[in-house]
């Protein structure tokens, strides 16, 4: 098949590569922009996204769009993988009881504020509102890792971000198959032992796989082993487990998260990590701007109303649940007044789970509940990377040398 670009025709794969030219291309211009407003680049490649997407300069179609979805899945793998990471149990064991009672704060307060609110404000059902606020839970990994990585940020301030923007997307995960399991349940009328148990088997069996390909890279990438060896054999790794949970028809967050943790903690490896985040940058940058390339602006008249009440519950739901979750737990004075404000971003897992959900719903129910998340995501991400920069300032953990260094190229750039 030839496609027509000017005078020449252009075959498929050559429009493939112009196209992920222009991704790339797009993402990383956009990113000149945003630094004058001094902005996270995560917030230049969603802009970038949404000007060569069908919504606005239309380079890219709504059909080509969909096809990209791959991206997506091998974006989140990487993603938690990385996340996995900051499970290190020597860690845990000094503060992993009380990110796990914040989280159960932070998630359990969005969903159930969204959950309600969203039923009384517009009448919405039950089970969709209850499935709404268990997508969102979720957190964007992803932006967050972005923003912190961009201002070298660290510290036990970051540390906690990043436990517990892991532990919500293991907490959405649950949520969501219990939302699916009442969803179904209400259309049958009753519960059956498969709707409730099929969903807990095959995530349970996507941990084990995790868990057990940990040892089979440990021992496939010795330390004797070159940098490039090490790096090949673990992005087969993450790939299998990736193509495995969608054909699983599961999101392969918590199998990756669960092989990088178990890695970490039986090698004390973190050489692999920095190795990963050398290869990451292009692919976290395309699965921005096809999350961007995604949103149709007209939705936005459709359920305007609905997305920008969605928007604003979460954020007061993820402020007050991660405000009051870090005093219970009598965590430090940042962890309390600043942590709220690094969760506000939310992108991929949400259009994930989104998408999973919209196989479950009636048409009407599912092309609603896709209008909302992917609104409200591009929001997130527009707003909440800027968000999380902010509360990483407030809570000093940019080094100052950093911060000096940073500063002197924004004002170079």
């Amino acid at each position: 098949m030839e496609i027509l670009y000017g005078f020449k025709p252009v075959h498929d794969n050559s429009y493939t590569i112009l196209l992920f030219t222009l991704i790339l291309g797009s993402g990383f211009l956009m990113t000149r922009v945003t630094k004058v407003a001094k902005l996270p680049h995560v917030t230049g490649y969603l802009l970038a996204g949404i000007l060569i997407g069908p919504s606005v300069l239309k380079l890219v179609d709504i059909q080509t769009v969909m096809q990209l979805d791959v991206v997506t899945d091998i974006a989140l793998a990487i993603i938690a993988f990385s996340v996995g990471r900051f499970f290190k149990l020597s860690k845990l064991k000094s503060n992993g009881m009380k990110s796990v009672v914040l989280t159960l704060f932070e998630s359990g307060s969005a969903m159930f504020l969204i959950m309600v609110s969203m039923h009384y404000l517009f009448d919405l059902p039950w089970t969709f509102c209850l499935m709404l606020g268990a997508i969102g839970s979720a957190t964007s990994s992803a932006s967050t890792m972005m923003t912190i990585r961009q201002y070298k940020a660290k510290g036990v301030f970051v540390d906690s971000i990043l436990q517990v923007t892991a532990l919500d997307d293991a907490f959405a995960l649950v949520a969501f198959s219990v939302s699916a399991a009442v969803l179904q349940a209400a259309e049958i009328g009753h519960l059956t032992f498969s709707i409730v148990m099929i969903p807990v088997i095959k995530n349970i069996g996507a941990v084990a796989l995790g868990f057990g390909s940990a040892y089979i890279l440990k021992y496939l990438i010795a330390k004797r082993n070159s940098d490039d060896h090490r790096l090949v054999v673990l992005m087969i790794i993450i790939f299998g487990l990736a193509g495995v949970c969608s054909e699983l028809s599961v999101s392969p967050l918590l199998s990756c998260m669960v092989l990088g943790a178990t890695y970490r903690n039986i090698t004390n490896d973190k050489q692999l990590f920095r190795l990963l985040n050398f290869f990451a940058p292009p692919i976290l940058l395309t699965f921005f701007v096809v999350s961007g390339m995604k949103l149709d602006l007209h939705m936005l008249i459709v359920a305007g109303g609905m997305g920008i009440a969605y928007f604003f519950i979460r954020i007061v739901g993820k402020y007050l649940g991660a405000f009051a979750g870090a005093s219970v737990c009598k965590m430090d004075k940042s962890i309390r007044n600043y942590l709220g404000l690094a969760l506000f971003p939310q992108a991929g897992v949400s259009i994930g789970l989104a998408a999973l959900g919209q196989r479950l719903l009636p048409p009407d129910m599912a092309n609603l509940l896709t209008t909302i998340i992917l609104s409200s995501a591009v929001l997130y991400e527009v707003a909440g990377p800027a968000a999380a920069k902010f509360a990483i300032v407030l809570s000093g953990s940019i080094p100052k040398d950093d911060q000096e260094e940073f500063q002197e190229q924004e004002q170079e750039d």
